[in-house]
């Protein structure tokens, strides 16, 4: 039985959600040259406005933020111009969509910002990645900068701009990345960040940029439209480190005292387990935080109910089952049978 997933959430008093079903962010590649949103990601997120909330693909704040190709931008007017038509086609069809914004830091290519190969990527730490940009296998990562302090700087002030774009742009409000082995992600596991100034060498210093990067887009756009996806266990582009766990459990009151919209855990399939973390990233994050908690990560639509019933997280994030799924949720209601998603839904938009 699924019928709590229907019923309506408050995430504050500022939004309300028609159900507790969220679109979860899911990289297209679909932007065109200039990162602008293209009229088929206009009909793309449209069809998808039944969700409680869309949370939208990963769109970076600058463009030393692009590891990928063809994803948005939210850093120029005429990106700004572009979402606006996304957004609005969601709201006239009755739905919610925040923007997630994302700099890739170290996974970052100078392939797609720079004329010079050899342009700085940037990074916590000069500690590279193994391997190649996913869809341009001929490109390989660089070995990254350390980011200077006036750089980290101008990075928060560059998300908070973003954040204020993306209110321009329509959007309900905003999810910062801090997931996946991305930049604000790096400054979080001792993998990556290797400083021993004021941004490492210990939990609150490791801590430090994330909270800054919340704080500046919450002074700029409220807490009510400000969220946050993190990865406690790291498995992507990232090693693991026992010491992670400490840094979390430092970050996680910091985040709980700071009301945001919605706490998002980052991670493809919820049943992988983190001996540092005592079992799932999501009971961990359920113990150490109390408020709003998105729980994402291969979930189907029974799970998921039993899951909130338990009070395991409060919102379900679905992925892939969406790109397959356009009517996903009415086809949950009603008991209909998905769609399987397939590897070649990732070229094309449906």
């Amino acid at each position: 039985m699924t019928e709590n997933l229907f019923e309506p959430y408050a995430l504050n008093n500022s939004i309300n959600l028609n159900n507790k079903i969220l679109m979860a962010p899911l990289t297209r590649c679909m932007a065109d040259d200039e990162l602008i949103p293209t009229q088929a990601m206009v009909e793309y997120y449209a069809r998808r406005a039944e969700a409680g909330l869309i949370i939208s693909e990963a769109t970076i704040i600058r463009p030393d933020g692009q590891g990928y190709p063809n994803t948005p931008g939210l850093f120029t007017q005429a990106q700004i111009d572009g979402w606006q038509k996304v957004t609005a086609a969601v709201h006239q069809n009755g739905g919610k969509i925040f923007a997630q914004l994302w700099h890739t830091g170290r996974v970052a290519h100078p392939h797609f910002y720079s004329d010079n190969d050899n342009a700085p990527v940037l990074a916590p730490s000069a500690i590279g990645v193994e391997g190649s940009v996913p869809r341009m296998r001929e490109l390989t990562y660089k070995t990254p900068k350390a980011v200077t302090i006036s750089e980290i700087k101008s990075l928060i002030d560059d998300y908070a701009q973003s954040a204020e774009n993306a209110i321009k742009a329509g959007f309900d409000g905003v999810e910062i990345h801090g997931a996946n082995g991305y930049l604000i992600d790096q400054f979080l596991h001792h993998d990556s960040n290797h400083r021993e100034d004021e941004y490492g060498g210990n939990n609150e210093n490791m801590a430090r940029f994330a909270l800054e990067v919340v704080d500046a887009i919450t002074a700029r756009i409220g807490k009510d439209r400000t969220a946050l996806r993190i990865t406690p266990g790291a498995y992507f582009n990232m090693a693991g480190d026992s010491r992670d766990r400490q840094v979390f459990d430092y970050l996680l009151p910091e985040l709980e005292k700071r009301d945001l919209a919605f706490l998002h855990i980052g991670i493809f399939d919820d049943s992988m387990e983190f001996d540092y973390l005592g079992g799932r990233a999501s009971s961990y994050v359920r113990a150490n935080y109390s408020k709003t908690l998105v729980g994402v990560g291969s979930y189907t639509a029974e799970a998921a109910s039993s899951a909130i019933n338990e009070n395991k997280f409060d919102l379900i994030a679905i992925g892939r089952p969406f790109i397959a799924n356009p009517d996903y949720v009415a086809k949950v209601r009603n008991r209909e049978e998905l769609v399987s998603y397939s590897d070649e839904m990732l070229t094309t938009l449906v």
